[in-house]
């Protein structure tokens, strides 16, 4: 079953591609899964097209919903993201209930229009130090039965990843400490979910405007989330633009890059 929807999520994926991506130049062979490979190389200009498309969009049009293929499709591109040790960090909660949108919307004051016009609205939750300290079973379980490694290697890798946490990094020298590593990583994904909604023509916006306390407080109540366990990272908000965006607005590549070549 996983096979044929990564197969399936390919041939999608590369179909928007061609519609959404006119300049695109070939196709070529990826891995999915046990399929034989597919894999799109596309232009430049269509790549930057996507990013010049994607903005932070403040009011969608609350009649216009996201095909459920199409949301499967961001939330995949999710998941593959990549993450620090390849431990992933995160856990997506798609909200669609209007009630439980409005308790969120009553403590985010960044998100009053996005949350009750968006077609879907995603609220992104950081793992804490139960799940991810060196020494957790969650951190052997994913290294044993999602990674595949053997036990010698995850042996190694674990005094690795303890090293990092303890001393390269220091990460454990408080609870908030640990929390906000992995909530970094989590952007990753965030970034990651609205360069595929923009390549798919789905418009989105991050959420960081709200009361942390309050809103963890309503994930305890209304969601069932143990916030000892989790703990919110941030929001985002996915649907269609009901009008233009500004123009996109940055500094100069120059005032941002500096070339180290001697």
């Amino acid at each position: 079953m996983a096979a044929r929807r990564g197969a399936i999520l390919s041939e999608k994926f590369g179909a928007v591609l061609a519609f959404a991506c006119p300049g695109i130049t070939e196709t070529i062979t990826r891995a999915v899964h046990n399929e034989k490979e597919t894999v799109m190389s596309i232009s430049s200009e269509d790549i930057l097209n996507a990013f010049y498309f994607r903005h932070a969009c403040k009011e969608f049009d609350p009649d216009k919903k996201i095909a459920d293929e199409d949301f499967q499709t961001i939330l995949e591109t999710g998941r593959l993201s990549p993450s620090s040790f390849g431990f992933e960090p995160w856990f997506f909660l798609i909200v669609q209930n209007r009630r439980l949108r409005e308790r969120l919307k009553q403590f985010t004051w960044g998100g009053k229009k996005q949350i009750p016009t968006a077609s879907h609205l995603l609220v992104i939750l950081a793992r804490k130090g139960y799940f991810m300290r060196y020494d957790s079973e969650y951190i052997t379980s994913l290294m044993r039965n999602i990674q595949k490694l053997p036990d010698d290697v995850i042996g190694k890798k674990i005094d690795v990843y303890k090293k990092f946490q303890e001393s390269d990094f220091k990460l454990l020298e408080s609870e908030r400490t640990l929390f906000d590593w992995a909530s970094k990583q989590t952007y990753i994904a965030l970034g990651n979910m609205m360069t595929s909604a923009a390549m798919l023509g789905i418009d989105s916006c991050p959420i960081e405007g709200f009361e942390r306390d309050k809103i963890e407080q309503v994930l305890a109540e209304d969601f069932a989330i143990d916030t000892e366990l989790f703990g919110i990272s941030c929001m985002a908000a996915f649907g269609f633009r009901i009008k233009e965006g500004r123009e996109k607005t940055r500094q100069p590549i120059e005032n941002i890059t500096r070339w180290c070549n001697h």
